[in-house]
């Protein structure tokens, strides 16, 4: 049974509205600026990267609390897309018999609220791990392949030594994804089945 990790924001979900919304209100609940559009263009890193921007940082770990557990799942859910391609995506590895794991370095409890809402139905969801830390979550789940739009996640599979495929979805573009040694590269997930049924075909 083959089984396909995801990354999240950018890559099955276009997670910038929601993360706008969810920013704007940490700056009406906590006082300080922070710049939305700004912030929703560097998606990927964890949330304390991007606090540590605008907080500092003796309140980053508190603020991030605040973020994760009242403000995100108000505003942020909602007004969250499912990037195209997503759903039929998961459902291509499911028709094969396949297995999906999200790995992803949002915190696990909106992670799983995001997928719910938009009906993405992925097999196991692991949260707050970014970049080589993503490899032991794909290696503990078997993952063969591993789905990114960051070089993050280009890393994240060297390390548990999965084939990369990048996404160009997200803030980093195709180049760089091949620079920092993706194996595939696709504009998006809408052609990822096909391409999925291709991997298959080579591995039989």
């Amino acid at each position: 049974m083959v089984t396909v990790g995801f990354d999240l924001d950018m890559t099955l979900i276009d997670s910038r509205p929601g993360i706008k919304a969810a920013f704007e209100a940490l700056s009406a609940t906590t006082g300080v600026y922070v710049d939305a559009d700004l912030a929703i263009t560097r998606l990927g890193p964890p949330l304390v990267d991007e606090l540590a921007h605008w907080f500092p940082a003796e309140d980053i770990e508190a603020v991030a609390e605040m973020y994760r557990h009242r403000i995100y799942p108000v505003h942020a859910i909602a007004p969250t897309l499912a990037m195209p391609g997503a759903r039929e995506s998961v459902e291509a590895i499911r028709r094969a018999g396949g297995r999906t794991v999200v790995v992803t370095a949002k915190y696990g409890g909106n992670a799983v609220r995001h997928l719910e809402h938009l009906d993405i139905a992925a097999d196991a969801v692991v949260g707050d791990l970014w970049a080589e830390g993503k490899g032991a979550a794909l290696i503990e789940h078997g993952a063969s392949v591993y789905v990114g739009d960051h070089t993050g996640d280009v890393r994240g599979a060297r390390r548990a030594g999965a084939l990369s495929v990048g996404v160009a979805t997200g803030p980093v573009g195709a180049a760089e994804l091949r620079a920092a040694g993706a194996d595939v590269v696709l504009a998006d997930l809408t052609e990822f089945p096909e391409w999925f049924a291709g991997y298959l075909s080579e591995a039989a």
